[in-house]
């Protein structure tokens, strides 16, 4: 009796015990994925997750997040003859495993000979990193971003026996499908930011014999200070836009639009660095607009938190990409609605789960500089509405796109069936 009473109460601890989650990332730290480290944060805060960081390709960027500091250190990274060192331990180690993946990694990207290349270096990493979780003890390994993330996580997961899952953005469905049905087949679950993606991957087998969970990217609220408000009804409006500056943000549909009657009196505040950025000086400069645009650059989160406080109207103009790339939920547009901002996007991909056209803000077909600019004289002509909007959007952030409540439901989903948790 005792000695059955023991072995309950080790079993009760380690079921207590917090879960080890292994996440991987392409890149750490990336200026536009926030919505990464404020997860991994928020898991650790529920008290029952402990998060490795493993970064598979050097950063691209030299700008760091304030908040991403103390996890540069934290995260593990492999070298060029770590990986090969990798691979070849688990070759000794579980050949026949090994191998298998390695060929099934061939058959997923074969098409495609430059991603047949990127996915071997991958999958070395993977075997690498592999080491290092299995000497850790971690439980579940977690990707964000369904192409080369993914991949790592399945590698690693069958070297391991550790069941994984990923988190669907964007560009790694709508564009990155090579393989994808396979990635998700053999995912304990996988976790999409919006209705729109999961609907997308049920063509790939979510919702049959893998649960696809919409787990929504999330903000503190309590990080932005609510001022429910509306454009001045004379003198300058503050408008802002945060967003990288490339082509599927919309920045050229943006200015075109501002240069329309009607619209003179706002100012644009444009927060976050590209490729674009030149173009869209010049096309400013054509449009004789220069004065109305400023260029502010890559921002920190606390600095973006101040310029939405001072702004009165945030605007996306998101459009479908030449090759094909759209936006999935935008993070900046979860921000601007928990500061009380009013609020104008594209009708596109799941944005209308977040900007709810005359509930939550204002939408518009995208590539459409006159519809864009309607929705600005509809805004500033009544300040009442985007008031009332702007409650409704902070309501909603609270309810649905809290990074706690979805640090809670990510745990969920790691330890569903199939996580280690015993």
């Amino acid at each position: 009796m005792r000695a059955g009473s023991a072995v309950a109460r080790d079993r009760s601890a380690r079921l207590r015990a917090p879960m080890r989650v292994a996440y991987v990332v392409s890149r750490f730290p990336d200026p536009s994925e926030t919505f990464v480290l404020r997860e991994m944060i928020a898991v650790e805060r529920q008290g029952e997750g402990d998060v490795e960081l493993f970064a598979l390709f050097p950063p691209k960027h030299e700008f760091v997040h304030p908040e991403a500091e103390r996890w540069v250190e934290r995260t593990h990274r492999v070298t060029a003859r770590g990986a090969v060192a990798g691979l070849l331990w688990w070759l000794v180690r579980r050949p026949v495993r090994t191998t298998s993946s390695l060929w099934a990694t061939v058959a997923g990207y074969w098409r495609s000979p430059g991603r047949l290349a990127r996915s071997l270096v991958t999958s070395a990493i993977a075997a690498a990193h592999a080491r290092t979780m299995r000497r850790d003890g971690v439980d579940h390994i977690h990707a964000h971003f369904a192409t080369y993330p993914a991949l790592a996580a399945w590698f690693a997961g069958r070297l391991l026996d550790v069941p994984y899952s990923f988190t669907a953005h964007a560009h790694d469905i709508f564009i990155d499908q090579l393989n994808l049905a396979r990635l998700v087949h053999d995912a304990q679950a996988v976790s999409v930011i919006s209705q729109f993606n999961r609907e997308l991957l049920t063509r790939f087998g979510a919702d049959r014999a893998t649960p696809a969970h919409v787990v929504h990217c999330g903000v503190d609220p309590a990080a932005y200070s609510f001022r429910p408000r509306a454009p001045s009804t004379n003198g300058p409006v503050r408008a802002i836009c945060v967003a990288t500056l490339n082509e599927l943000k919309g920045h050229a549909i943006l200015l075109d639009a501002l240069a329309r009657e009607g619209l003179e009196r706002v100012q644009l505040d444009l927060v976050g660095s590209g490729p674009l950025e030149q173009p869209l000086r010049a096309q400013a400069a054509r449009l004789g607009i220069t004065e109305r645009v400023r260029f502010w650059g890559t921002r920190s989160e606390r600095e973006v938190a101040e310029l939405l406080d001072e702004a009165e109207v945030f605007v996306l103009a998101s459009v479908v990409a030449s090759n094909g790339q759209m936006d999935g939920i935008p993070v900046a547009l979860m921000e601007a609605l928990a500061a009380g901002l009013p609020v104008i996007a594209s009708r596109l991909s799941g944005i209308p789960e977040l900007v709810r056209d005359g509930e939550t803000g204002l939408l518009v077909e995208p590539g459409d500089p006159e519809a864009l600019a309607d929705a600005f004289r509809r805004l500033l002509a009544d300040p009442d509405a985007a008031i009332a909007r702007a409650r409704n959007g902070r309501s909603l952030i609270e309810a649905e796109f809290d990074i706690a409540g979805s640090g809670a439901a990510m745990l969920e989903l790691f330890a569903g069936d199939g996580g280690r948790r015993e």
